[in-house]
């Protein structure tokens, strides 16, 4: 029998936005999060997504096909994204993907 290999998995809190967070369209804003149990030999790449919930149903509505950012090191911890034009609204959140998903608080876009 094979026994498979252990892989390490990270699954990075975010920090900003929060539910605090006050986001403007067509501002340049900063999403941070925790790298404290990230190991420093963890090269995966992240890719960041805005979505929204709607309080009808556990979807995310995930704009996957036009990420915030895509391609950074998540041993990073921070990632500069343009807030795109989008309907104004207080239950946007982020999720960061790399080695799993994780999501922000809910937060608005004006």
């Amino acid at each position: 029998m094979v026994i498979p290999e252990s892989r390490e998995v990270s699954d990075p809190r975010i920090i900003s936005p929060s539910s605090v967070t006050l986001w403007l369209t067509g501002t340049n804003v900063t999403v941070t999060w925790d790298t404290s149990n990230i190991p420093s030999d963890f090269d995966t790449k992240g890719k960041l997504v805005l979505g929204y919930l709607d309080g009808v149903d556990e979807n995310e509505h995930l704009d996957i096909e036009n990420p915030l950012a895509d391609g950074f090191s998540l041993i990073r911890g921070y990632i500069d994204v343009l807030v795109p034009q989008v309907d104004p609204g207080s239950d946007y959140i982020v999720v960061l993907f790399g080695d799993s998903g994780n999501r922000s608080s809910t937060f608005t876009i004006l």
